[in-house]
């Protein structure tokens, strides 16, 4: 993954409108009642539920290059340095509790309205400039974390028969997949600690009241959405040029002049997508490790093989991610097998053979629609 130093580019960045949201066509649309619900400390049943699955592994056999500088990460006793922590907590027979210079997060949103998650993709290029790519990707993902919990996955709920006065002090408000990127990109400019960098985006979110999707992405991380044991959407990747991603960027205000090529993407050039859920369908978000090294119809394949007797939905979801963790390290180590990343770029006139080897983050969300 490289920042835009192989072509030049016009200094005018194109700015792109929030795209036209459009609804899944390709099988029809499953039946689901929308409920009103009265806001109070128990939280009422909902509709539908989600259980989610992470895995992620660094690249293989990482090593430091010459005159690359050792990663200084965020101390591990600040808020964000904590946090991050727990989001690479793993079993203690997991070997790999790192994730290189992905990251990821998930989340319940204000009053269980719904879950957040999501995945980012450090540009490993920066790593020539003496930048630690991992902090500017975990800094986003921590903001998008920070600021989904806080909201309403919808629509805040507000119970009709309460008084205009009651219903002002309802907390909290609707939080987009869209506009969560954005207040976490702005959140990374504000971080003195992230000197610099730049990371891809994808930001997902699922509401537990009537089961939609909706969805941001920047780059060529994405997500992609399995209904009885088919591929039903694949979010298509964004670049400048290959294997060059779209990227929210941070620039160094002393040093700028020297990343003049250096892509500086917007949230507002992130693509919107939202549609309606169904009873067991599979939500899988990742970054390029998996979609450069696993076929579409492999991902499918993989999560929806046959559970374990008695596995959980939980169980049943983290064993998916780990799965297409599994299967995709294997791949960026086969030569004689043809990868997503090698058709690309025969596409592009490149000779790459075999899988890519990079590091790869996956987030496995499972739908259950319940009767309430």
């Amino acid at each position: 993954m490289h920042l835009c130093s192989g072509r030049t580019f016009s200094a005018t960045r194109r700015r792109v409108s929030l795209p036209s949201r459009r609804a899944v066509t390709t099988s029809p649309p499953c039946s689901f009642t929308c409920r009103a619900f009265s806001t109070s400390p128990a939280f009422p049943a909902r509709p539908y539920s989600f259980s989610i699955g992470v895995s992620f592994a660094p690249k293989p056999d990482k090593r430091i290059g010459p005159g690359e500088k050792p990663k200084v990460s965020f101390p591990s006793d600040g808020i964000l340095g904590s946090w991050r922590d727990k989001m690479l907590a793993r079993p203690k027979d997991v070997a790999t509790k790192e994730c290189g210079e992905d990251f990821h997060f998930h989340v319940s949103m204000r009053n269980k309205s719904g879950i957040a998650f999501g995945v980012s993709d450090g540009v490993s290029a920066w790593i020539q400039s003496g930048v630690d790519p991992s902090l500017f990707s975990q800094a986003l993902m921590f903001h998008a974390h920070r600021y989904s919990r806080s909201a309403w996955a919808g629509e805040p709920e507000v119970d009709p028969s309460l008084d205009y006065e009651e219903r002002e002090l309802i907390e909290g408000w609707e939080l987009t997949p869209y506009e969560c990127m954005d207040l976490a990109y702005g959140g990374v400019l504000r971080e003195r600690f992230v000197e610099a960098g730049s990371s891809t985006a994808c930001i997902i979110s699922l509401n537990a009241a009537n089961g939609l999707l909706r969805a941001a992405n920047l780059g060529d991380s994405g997500f992609s959405i399995i209904r009885d044991s088919s591929i039903l959407y694949s979010q298509p990747v964004q670049t400048h040029f290959f294997n060059c991603p779209k990227q929210l960027t941070k620039l160094p205000p002393p040093s700028a002049k020297r990343f003049t090529r250096a892509c500086v993407d917007s949230p507002r050039e992130a693509e919107a997508y939202w549609t309606q859920l169904c009873h067991r369908d599979i939500i899988v978000a990742y970054t390029d490790g998996l979609s450069d090294n696993v076929f579409p119809h492999e991902m499918a394949e993989i999560c929806t093989l046959d559970p374990q007797l008695g596995e959980s939905d939980d169980a049943q979801a983290q064993s998916m991610a780990d799965r297409l963790v599994i299967h995709a390290r294997e791949c960026m180590a086969a030569k004689d097998r043809v990868s997503p990343f090698e058709r690309n770029a025969m596409r592009e006139g490149m000779f790459f053979t075999g899988g890519k080897p990079d590091d790869v983050t996956v987030v496995v969300a499972v739908v259950r629609e319940t009767e309430v």
